[in-house]
Formats: structure tokens, C-alpha cells, sequence
């Protein structure tokens, strides 16, 4: 699964993306969070405030619960606002 990270969660994870085998017992986006967090500082930084997190599975808005089962793409970014 490709996991792709913008704006500010890219630089606090230190990464743009990746490609990564997630653990059998993952099964939603809140999970794959979990997971990441454990992976180091970077990605504890990015993830600590899951209120301001926004999340995309294979290119379709999603959130906290979003079943993963299946997708190809995980992208994480900040609120976007626009005017």
C-alpha cells in the first residue's frame, strides 16, 4: 500500500511517501495511524492531534474508520480551507 503525506505531516513524518506492508490486524484508517505511530518520533509528531488530520482512501475523503481492506493509496494532509 502506498501511503502519501502533505504539507506539514510530511515534513513532521520526514517523509512524502512510502510504500508499506501494513500489520494483518489493521483495518482502518484510525488503525494505520496506530501503527504508524509506532514507527517513530517523526510519524508521533505528525499524528498527535487527530483533530487536524484529513485522510484519503484510494482518492476518496475518509475518516478515523474508513475501512482499508483493499486500497491501494492512504494520503494524509492538514484541514484545507479556501475562500
Amino acid at each position: 500500500m502506498k501511503l502519501l503525506y502533505f504539507a506539514w505531516v510530511r515534513q513532521k513524518a520526514g517523509v512524502a511517501e512510502e510504500d508499506v506492508t501494513l500489520p494483518g490486524e489493521v483495518r482502518d484508517v484510525s488503525g494505520v495511524i496506530s501503527w504508524l505511530r509506532t514507527r517513530g518520533e517523526g510519524y508521533e509528531a505528525a499524528f498527535c492531534d487527530l483533530s487536524v488530520i484529513r485522510c484519503a482512501v484510494d482518492q476518496e475523503h475518509g475518516g478515523l474508520d474508513t475501512p482499508v481492506a483493499g486500497a491501494t493509496e492512504i494520503a494524509f494532509f492538514p484541514p484545507v480551507t479556501g475562500g
